[in-house]
């Protein structure tokens, strides 16, 4: 048996070991438009593992863990670079080879970029290590880091996001509500209220899905219609031009829920991404505003060219920023909804077209007495389908009311 390298075991120890740090901690770090570290927090430093001479002047990548796949870094860089800011959870290493995971908020500014992280405690961290460890696994396979990238964005619309901005809104969502659970403390009117108008878009999304279902279960019906008025020659004419009737019906509520759901330019796609975007920006100006409440009362020994007063200005600009881009989620969430509202008075006009026509169904099966069986199965059916469609659509209308509702109560507080 070969004898074990005692200096390599407690090598590979180290390095599949985490290095803990506190809910309440927050990293935070500002490098130049390369990625050379110009500053940090003490919080950053000490769970890196490096010394300040070490970070200082060193590209951040000096805390990157190799079980990192690089399709997420491509992502980020070319987010970045176009303006955007990222929010993604990370794996870093530190100099003895432990790792540790954050959730980072990442920002360009004029010269550079600034990064806030806390410390995950959701379930998404989960789902997330998951993707990771495929990219990883396709990445050592050959595949590029673009091609990489894609694979991930694939694998979290399998999930359910509409794209990876959907992803990190939830995310950080998750993880700031997750993080003041943990420290006893309330969410703030703010990202309550995107919260709450978050969860109603998803509810509407539910919704809309089970009307359409419901609409499915009904398109049969005027092909069976028309079979019966065949077998009723000269008698079946009324029943033929409600079945004509029946299928414009349907196809006018189907083009509805197309424009309505289907597609990136839909009304609803359009209004739940402003409403993420919103929650994303709310809690990202929470997370910044936390930070620099500890710029300013943290003590502790920093380095000379590290000025934890300008560190908080720079985080306040940026703070700025984001109420800025709230504002307008919000202007986009308010015309939204405004569409919103009028496309769902369409559908009800739609109903009340249908009503009118399952009536005269109903009719026409009270005066057939030999067919009138068949018939009277097809408006039983018309009547649980189109008792369903009324709920959901109700449904939707009070969901739409708690989003305008919020939306109002939003403007008075940024």
């Amino acid at each position: 048996m070969t004898e074990l390298n005692p200096q390599f075991t407690a090598e590979a120890k180290a390095t599949s070991s985490e290095a803990l740090f506190q809910v309440s901690e927050l990293f935070y770090s500002r490098t130049d438009d390369r990625g050379v570290i110009q500053s940090g927090n003490n919080i950053f430093q000490r769970v890196s593992g490096f010394e300040w001479d070490e970070l200082l002047g060193a590209p951040h990548k000096i805390v990157r863990n190799p079980d990192m796949p690089k399709g997420l870094f491509e992502f980020m860089w070319g987010q970045l670079k176009a303006g955007h800011t990222v929010g993604a959870y990370v794996k870093n290493r530190r100099k003895d080879g432990r790792f540790y995971w954050v959730f980072a908020l990442v920002s360009k500014t004029s010269d550079g970029y600034i990064s806030t992280r806390m410390k995950p405690s959701s379930e998404l961290l989960k789902t997330i290590t998951g993707i990771y460890q495929e990219m990883l696994a396709e990445e050592h396979k050959g595949m590029s880091p673009k091609a990489s990238a894609e694979f991930m964005h694939k694998k979290l619309i399998g999930l359910g996001y509409m794209n990876y901005s959907a992803f990190q809104a939830t995310a950080i969502a998750a993880e700031y509500e997750a993080r003041s659970r943990n420290l006893g403390r309330p969410l703030d009117q703010l990202q309550k209220r995107f919260t709450d108008m978050s969860r109603a878009i998803e509810q509407v999304q539910t919704e809309t899905t089970e009307m359409t279902e419901a609409f499915k279960a009904i398109r049969t019906v005027p092909m069976n219609m028309r079979i019966i008025a065949s077998r009723l020659e000269n008698a079946g004419g009324p029943i033929s031009a409600i079945s004509v009737n029946y299928s414009q019906m349907l196809e006018e509520m189907s083009a509805w829920v197309s424009t309505f759901v289907d597609g990136e330019a839909c009304v609803f796609a359009r209004i739940r991404e402003a409403i993420l975007q919103g929650q994303f920006l709310g809690f990202a100006m929470a997370l910044e505003q936390e930070m620099i409440e500890l710029f300013k009362s943290q003590g502790g020994t920093y380095p000379e060219n590290i000025d934890l007063d300008e560190e908080a200005k720079n985080l306040d600009s940026m703070r700025a920023k984001y109420l800025d881009q709230t504002g307008d989620a919000l202007s986009s969430v308010e015309n939204e909804a405004k569409r919103f509202g009028r496309s769902v008075l369409d559908m009800k006009r739609y109903v009340t077209g249908l009503s009118s026509t399952r009536m005269m169904c109903k009719i026409e099966s009270a005066s057939l007495s030999n067919s009138g069986t068949a018939l009277s199965g097809i408006v039983d059916q018309l009547d649980a389908c189109q008792n369903e469609i009324e709920q959901r659509l109700a449904r939707i209308v009070e969901l739409n009311s708690v989003i305008q509702g919020n939306t109002s109560m939003l403007r008075s507080l940024i």
